[in-house]
């Protein structure tokens, strides 16, 4: 593997289990984070025996968003540098959301930002009841453009023009109730959980089930084409370099309320 941001293996039943790995910082996703997830898919789709992907977060978290700091440095480059920037991080979730073999997310802890695009790729989302979500890329200037098709799909256009418009945080209950998450574990069950699905995978013929997974986003008219993809990342990258990104991200540092807060 390029780096140690994300880890991953497969056991002798074709059941692959990909880490976030950066546990000091919540799993906040960077640059080589972003590349370590590529590199992942890059390794498993040469694995002719993978049945499914298993997503985790390592610590107490599954992944926190993007590295605020890091999109401080990003903002700061070319236009081009940006672009390519937003580009690594779609074509990422694409990639997981395309999968051809089942995705299965396990939740703990934080899910914010970014995260919530990564589990709203994935097939199936088992969160522990400590789980805690929240689309929040506008409290700090910046818009969750390249997820929010997945976001749609996975929660639907109503509640992401609450929870993306507001950035408020709620539980693992409410995720289960809008339908972002298929199932709610007590806090340290998640693995017992997931092993449950992973067998009802395991079951499953593994052609009839990558047919049946492509067939659903065809029908659902999910797929995304490079004409949108080209639309995603262009939107995404300019708001990092806008003069609101640079105050939300400055607010954070400062840990105070943002300038377009009333009073």
């Amino acid at each position: 593997m390029a780096n140690d941001t994300v880890l991953w293996e497969m056991d002798r039943r074709g059941v692959a289990t990909v880490t976030l790995n950066r546990p000091k910082v919540n799993n906040a996703y960077n640059g080589d984070l972003i590349q370590g997830l590529h590199d992942a898919m890059d390794a498993l789709g040469r694995e002719a025996g993978l049945r499914i992907v298993v997503l985790k977060g390592n610590g107490k978290h599954f992944q926190a968003g993007a590295d605020l700091a890091w999109i401080n440095g990003v903002a700061t480059q070319s236009p081009k540098e940006n672009e390519t920037v937003s580009r690594l991080t779609a074509e990422a979730i694409r990639r997981l959301d395309t999968s051809p073999v089942p995705t299965l997310a396990l939740i703990q802890g934080g899910c914010f930002g970014g995260g919530t695009g990564i589990a709203a790729a994935c097939d199936i989302v088992v969160a522990s009841e400590d789980a805690i979500f929240s689309i929040s890329e506008t409290r700090w200037g910046l818009m969750a453009g390249i997820i929010l098709p997945q976001l749609c799909q996975a929660m639907g256009v109503r509640q992401v023009r609450r929870y993306a418009l507001t950035g408020e945080r709620f539980d693992a209950r409410q995720a289960e109730r809008i339908g972002f998450v298929h199932e709610v574990c007590p806090t340290g069950g998640l693995e017992a959980a997931g092993n449950k699905i992973v067998e009802a995978v395991l079951m499953n013929a593994p052609g009839a089930t990558t047919a049946t997974k492509m067939r659903t986003i065809a029908s659902a008219r999910a797929f995304i084409d490079d004409g949108e993809m080209r639309d995603l990342i262009d939107e995404h990258s300019r708001a990092r370099q806008q003069a609101e990104a640079k105050e939300g991200l400055l607010s954070f540092k400062e840990k105070r309320k943002p300038g377009w807060y009333p009073g």
